[in-house]
């Protein structure tokens, strides 16, 4: 068996440890389907807990397990001891733990390499234990102190031992997401709320969402595998690429975010599908007639919509969708006080949230620094493309499409940074284009308060 994978690993250019990874991440999709068969209630949570188990054991070995049960353990720990404060207690733990193995195992110089550990799926499982934790503590807060996602995601009960570890490893989602919450989970598990029997009908068919999000996966892969080669991150350090004018070098850092993406397209795909087909990827019906059904809960991420985005700020909302909104909910929003609107401070606490979470690379804090930068320097080119009265569309067009070359500039040339991981390497990669991807924002912001921003009113609104 270890002679085939290592020819099979030979073959396509993969270690071992990432073929045994993509073999066990692929088969959650028939691990999800056969959990269709399996009655709710009890039974449900069992078949979820041992066979996102016997998958990580598979995947990772014995030791990920391990890794897995002290933030799972200490979070429900937390919830049964000190409820009033077990969310933030499970938050400062949990990162604090996920940090730990981040330094120890170096999982991103595995990861540049090609290598894999249990740390990718650790980042993941780490989310849900701190969201399932938060929302038993807004379980016992009133509801006027709380945002309308505390209301509808809190937990009255602590929920048993066997329902936590199945929402933990349920349908191997701690592979790679997407996070869900724990009240969705429970309501799939016992067959409650949108997936209780109905008028529209006793449960959606997935089969279709599953077969899209399948050849989506088959063709994010066949682009990974045919772009890779000719944009290696080596290139960033290599002397030919210094000597590169300008414009060569602001496009092979686009080209190389481009193709770094399609991995990031095909796993999450294989997510979506397994999600999908186990029913809780579900997540309502369309308002059309007939009714449709909706998958968003397995969405994580909208290829068009971020290849294509308009804006920055419109990136979090297409890309990694799942983790986006977990940072919204349970970092950017409460950090913001009753009353208060959000400002560049919470945005640059979440982005730094965000780095911590992947690791304690350079390259992590300065990438997603610089995503702070991006997204308030777009949000700028957006007041001013608002400020633009209705009667001049050609020039609200000159600003809209400012924006969208802003975005695609900048981001390209931000995630260097994601995927070199070094500063030095990151730092050269800047600098090889003259700091324009830093320059831009920073000048953006800087003129949004040089140049205030006042609505204007359009020639109908004046005549009312």
């Amino acid at each position: 068996m270890e002679l085939d994978m290592e020819t099979m690993a030979a073959s396509i250019g993969l270690s071992v440890p990432v073929i045994r990874f993509l073999l066990c991440f692929v088969m959650t999709i028939p691990v999800s389907f056969l959990g269709r068969l399996v009655p709710t209630g009890l039974a449900k949570h069992v078949y979820s807990a041992i066979t996102g188990a016997l998958l990580s054991y598979l995947s990772f070995g014995f030791s990920s397990n391990l890794h897995f049960l002290v933030p799972m353990l200490s979070g429900y720990a937390a919830m049964v001891l000190y409820r009033p404060k077990c969310g933030i207690i499970t938050f400062f733990f949990g990162f604090g733990y996920l940090i730990g193995c981040h330094v120890y195992y170096m999982s991103g110089d595995a990861w540049k390499q090609g290598g894999i550990d249990a740390t990718g799926a650790l980042m993941v499982l780490t989310l849900k234990v701190i969201s399932c934790a938060m929302n038993y503590n807004d379980g016992m807060l009133k509801g006027e102190d709380l945002r309308e996602t505390q209301k509808k995601h809190r937990l009255i009960r602590l929920p048993s031992l066997i329902e936590y570890f199945g929402y933990c490893l349920c349908c191997g989602s701690h592979f790679a997401g997407p996070v869900y919450e724990m009240k969705d989970y429970l309501d799939w598990a016992e067959g409650k709320g949108i997936w209780a029997h109905s008028e529209k009908g006793p449960s959606p068919s997935p089969y279709v969402a599953t077969l899209r999000a399948l050849v989506q996966a088959a063709f994010c892969m066949a682009m990974y595998f045919n772009l890779a080669p000719y944009h290696p991150l080596s290139w960033f350090t290599d002397p030919a690429y210094h000597e590169w004018g300008f414009w060569r070098k602001l496009s092979y850092q686009y080209m190389s975010g481009f193709t770094m993406r399609w991995k990031y397209y095909f796993i999450w795909s294989i997510s979506e599908a397994a999600i999908i087909i186990s029913g809780l990827g579900f997540s309502g019906w369309t308002e059309s007639s007939p009714p449709k059904p909706k998958w968003d809960r397995a969405k994580v991420v909208d290829i068009l919509g971020f290849e294509l985005a308009k804006s920055s700020v419109l990136l979090p909302l297409v890309w990694n969708i799942q983790v986006s909104t977990w940072l919204r909910h349970y970092v950017y929003e409460r950090l913001v006080k009753k009353g208060k609107r959000p400002g560049f401070f919470q945005l640059l606490a979440t982005q730094t949230v965000s780095a911590v979470w992947h690791g304690l690379y350079p390259g992590y804090i300065i990438f997603f620094v610089q995503s702070a930068l991006m997204i308030a320097g777009s949000r700028g080119i957006y007041q001013w493309e608002k400020a633009i009265p209705s009667n001049m569309g050609l020039v609200k067009k000159a600003f809209a499409l400012m924006n969208f070359v802003y975005t695609l500039l900048v981001l390209n040339y931000s995630c260097v940074g994601f995927m070199v991981l070094s500063k030095h390497e990151t730092l050269a990669s800047y600098g090889s284009v003259y700091y324009i991807g830093t320059i831009l924002p920073i000048a953006f912001i800087m003129l949004g308060y040089i140049i205030p921003v006042k609505p204007a009113r359009s020639k109908d609104r004046k005549e009312q």
